[in-house]
């Protein structure tokens, strides 16, 4: 009988640990600066191409600290033509989106309404894993969006959280260019 007693107890040990153990820290949602609590309902698959690394995550937990970014938009350019696309002609800066590792921001060049230029000025590369995973990433993401001409995009697999942080700022870079 103290066997049977001893043997509930811990079982009942073992669920309570069990249920109790966190797999992971707390998952930070990118939202944009200055609107905190927002988020993006995106649709697309992965591609999983992620040439050769085997990591699930953009960077070390380490490296889960706040960037600090800028959070103005800003439009340069003429911005006087617009064609059938809806897009105006000029250089769009996207809003800078705080990700997990870091502030991510697009630049878009706008000429004839499509998108022929599109530069990264700021993405987290605190670490030294950052950078690898994002000097892969962004030339994907750039390719991307040069071939879909919007924010409709593949995620990259191995750099999520680089992926949306992208994907919010093109967004918004793309809405300053349309008329």
């Amino acid at each position: 009988m103290k066997k049977i007693v001893y043997a509930v107890l811990a079982t009942l040990t073992g669920l309570v640990l069990l249920f109790s153990y966190r797999t992971s820290l707390e998952v930070v949602a990118p939202a944009a600066n200055g609107t905190p609590g927002t988020t993006k309902n995106t649709t697309g698959s992965a591609t999983g191409t992620s040439s050769g690394s085997t990591s699930s995550g953009t960077a070390s937990a380490a490296s889960s600290g706040t960037a600090s970014g800028s959070s103005s938009s800003t439009t340069s350019g003429s911005g006087s033509a617009t064609t059938g696309s809806g897009l105006k002609d000029g250089t769009f800066t996207g809003q800078a989106v705080d990700t997990r590792y870091g502030a991510v921001q697009v630049a878009i060049t706008v000429s004839g309404g499509q998108i022929t230029d599109v530069s990264v000025p700021q993405y987290p590369n605190t670490e030294r894993r950052d950078e690898e995973i994002n000097a892969q990433a962004i030339p994907m993401l750039i390719s991307e969006t040069k071939n879909a001409q919007s924010a409709q995009i593949d995620m990259i697999s191995g750099a999520t959280f680089t992926s949306d942080g992208y994907t919010q700022s093109l967004q918004s870079a793309i809405d300053q260019a349309k008329a």
